[in-house]
């Protein structure tokens, strides 16, 4: 009975093995030819970094020059329940805005209490420097006393500061950057392109003028 058990486990543990030495074998086999990305990388690959760099994200000026500024006047509604925008007007929770473009950091609006943590920031409010405040106060100015979450369309942010430099700033908007001309590779094949269209054309004007020369 005992050699009758021990054959059977034998016979049991053997078929186990078999099994487990084919599924190794096979997995190995069929993937021989397939290339697993590492989880860590050994070196960098080109052109990832030129990738993650290259956003395509419109400079902020140019949203400037084509801002809308009834969206932007729309936009100060998220504002009002805090902000006066008229001259002379009295501050809330926080400053009266009017003329607000380029005037001091923490300074102005009538002695209005700021923050030390705005006044530390010190220069004025540039059209860049309130785009970083509108995006997020508190990365701008840790330790704000602005509850204000922030912005995050750019689009947003450049109709609103575009507007408020109607209200009592009208400083000159940044010029945007000139459009890039294209590479001499895009130039040089638009070129080979028009050639190649003239060609056509010169090509399907000479039987035409062949005929006509027959007939006359």
């Amino acid at each position: 009975m005992d050699n009758r058990f021990n054959t059977i486990a034998g016979w049991v543990l053997g078929a186990g093995a078999l099994g487990l030495g084919l599924t190794i074998v096979s997995s190995m086999y069929f993937g021989a030819d397939k290339h697993h990305r590492p989880e860590t990388m050994g070196y960098a690959i080109e052109g990832l970094e030129a990738e993650s760099e290259d956003s395509g994200e419109v400079p902020f000026a140019t949203l400037l020059a084509s801002a809308d500024l009834a969206k932007g006047e729309a936009s100060f509604a998220k504002c009002k329940s805090c902000h006066t925008i008229e001259s002379g007007g009295a501050n809330g929770i926080g400053p009266n805005l009017h003329g607000v473009v380029g005037e001091g950091v923490g300074t102005g609006a009538g002695g209005f209490a700021f923050s030390d943590a705005l006044k530390s920031v010190g220069g004025e409010w540039t059209f860049d420097k309130l785009n970083e405040w509108l995006t997020s106060p508190k990365a701008f100015a840790p330790g704000t006393k602005m509850t204000f979450a922030g912005l995050a369309k750019p689009e947003e942010r450049a109709n609103l500061i575009a507007w408020l430099n109607t209200q009592g700033s009208n400083l000159p908007l940044p010029e945007a950057p000139a459009a890039e001309e294209p590479a001499e590779d895009e130039a040089a094949e638009a070129d080979a392109a028009a050639e190649g269209e003239a060609a056509a054309e010169e090509a399907a004007e000479e039987p035409a003028a062949a005929e006509d020369a027959v007939a006359g």
